[in-house]
């Protein structure tokens, strides 16, 4: 009888202990749960905190970018360009031209290559929609009319043609505004790109890119 109880008394102080131990157990793999999901949490508000600061950064360069003056730029006065929708040849004062009267179908240019040159006086209406027009002489490298092909057709409101007649390798224009450069690395296309694609010197910005000449 008393070898019975002793034998009891055991085996409930066998299942006592297991059962303590369980319950350490559940607690240990609670508490590493919690510290894991912490650990989780802190690394997504971390990476999260971190995306939001680079786009910060990123949009504060693009401001100080579009205040920045661009060196060597040349500007005219945008009261001075015609608008005038005409149907005749236009003398215009600079090669590519920045702005005057145009014809009343504008180039596309919605980020649009084009490989022969092209009509001036409707690719000076896509100016006057708000694009930037990329032109390039035969003394341009191959590989920097690639990469600004490359920048250009992934950019809404522009283009890019050949001009072989123009004074500098590589140009940039915009309504009123041009630069010349030599090569696709120079720091003043991304400049000019952030400040003048659909920039504060468009006179009809939000006017369509799309549904004029596409050669």
């Amino acid at each position: 009888m008393a070898a019975n109880r002793s034998a009891n008394a055991d085996r409930r102080a066998r299942i006592e202990e297991m059962r303590r131990a369980e319950q350490a157990r559940e607690r240990r793999n609670r508490l590493i749960t919690i510290g894991v999901s912490g650990i989780v949490v802190l690394g997504l508000v971390g990476f999260g905190t971190f995306v939001l600061m680079k786009k910060s950064d990123e949009q504060d360069k693009k401001e100080a970018a579009a205040k920045a003056p661009i060196t060597a730029e040349k500007t005219w006065d945008a009261k001075k360009l015609g608008r005038n929708h005409v149907e005749t040849a236009v003398k215009y004062d600079m090669k590519p031209p920045v702005g005057g009267d145009h014809h009343p179908v504008w180039m596309n240019c919605d980020g649009v290559v084009y490989k022969q040159a092209i009509s001036e006086v409707n690719a000076v209406h896509s100016l006057e929609h708000g694009a930037v027009w990329v032109t390039y002489n035969k003394q341009a490298a191959a590989g920097d009319v690639k990469k600004l092909e490359e920048k250009v057709g992934k950019t809404k409101y522009t283009l890019m043609s050949p001009v072989d007649d123009q004074a500098g390798s590589i140009m940039l224009s915009a309504w009123g505004k041009q630069v010349t450069v030599d090569n696709a690395s120079d720091p003043r296309i991304d400049a000019f790109f952030t400040k003048y694609v659909q920039g504060p010197q468009t006179p009809e910005p939000g006017a369509a890119c799309t549904g004029g000449l596409d050669k």
